[in-house]
């Protein structure tokens, strides 16, 4: 008897795992057909070479309890510049692609055809070590280099900032004055009229002949007139993006 119905056991499981040999091999050819099937086609209209340009997500002008950023109407900020709290762009003026210019604590301004040039971040303290005004005045005319760090300091009509400068708290720029690129103004520290400075921590190098001066607010005029193209692609705050997506929806390009 029990020999039989070992018998029977062996007969009735032989069929089960034959089936699920079966399935195994089955399931291992299909997925070696799939790592091997070529990637979908691109929807109908796109192109494989064209850049994806995602505009959402960044906001431009943040408003801080009753202080909210002020850009003049012919002036020019990025659509990935931050600007928030006590923050003003005066005419002509300009604001290029990554800068931060933080006026949470103080204000901020930046001058009539003055331009703050890529990745640059402007800062205002509470107060100043040297009892200067704390905030971050920039005037007229003035060029601030990609990268620089500005913190509570003032730069007077018709000056030029290199790239990855920083100035500290209470610092001073005078008119017609240039700081040389890499260089480090420590705090209350004065760059009088007509001079060029550079190091680390910046001292005077030389006086600056007159035609380097006149020289100074025509580079700020030239950097100010790129803007000008492209106005056609971002409007000041930043909302062409919406075109770009109802563009995408009629052309069946996935956002």
């Amino acid at each position: 008897m029990a020999t039989l119905i070992r018998g029977l056991s062996r007969r009735s499981l032989r069929p089960a795992a034959t089936h699920l040999r079966n399935l195994s091999t089955a399931e291992a050819s299909a997925s070696s057909a799939a790592a091997a099937a070529p990637p979908p086609p691109p929807p109908a209209g796109a192109s494989t070479d064209r850049v994806c340009w995602d505009y959402r997500g960044q906001r431009q002008v943040i408003p801080l309890g009753q202080w909210v950023p002020k850009v003049a109407v012919d002036a020019y900020v990025a659509p990935n510049v931050v600007l928030a709290g006590q923050v003003t762009v005066y005419d002509g003026a300009s604001v290029w692609n990554g800068s931060v210019l933080r006026g949470d604590l103080n204000k901020i301004s930046v001058g009539f055809q003055s331009n703050v040039q890529e990745r640059c971040v402007i800062h205002a303290a509470w107060s100043s070590p040297s009892g200067l005004p704390a905030e971050t005045s920039i005037e007229r005319y003035v060029t601030i280099g990609a990268y620089s760090l500005l913190r509570s300091c003032t730069i007077e009509p018709e000056c030029i900032v290199g790239q990855r400068s920083i100035l500290m708290e209470g610092s001073l720029m005078e008119t017609n004055s240039i700081l040389e690129a890499g260089s480090v103004v420590p705090p209350a520290r004065r760059i009088p009229s007509g001079e060029l400075w550079a190091g680390n921590p910046a001292r005077f190098v030389r006086k600056l002949t007159l035609d380097e001066i006149l020289e100074i607010p025509k580079m700020a005029v030239t950097i100010n007139n790129l803007f000008q193209s492209h106005f056609s692609e971002f409007l000041p705050y930043s909302t062409v993006y919406l075109e770009v997506e109802k563009l995408k929806k009629s052309l069946s390009i996935p956002l």
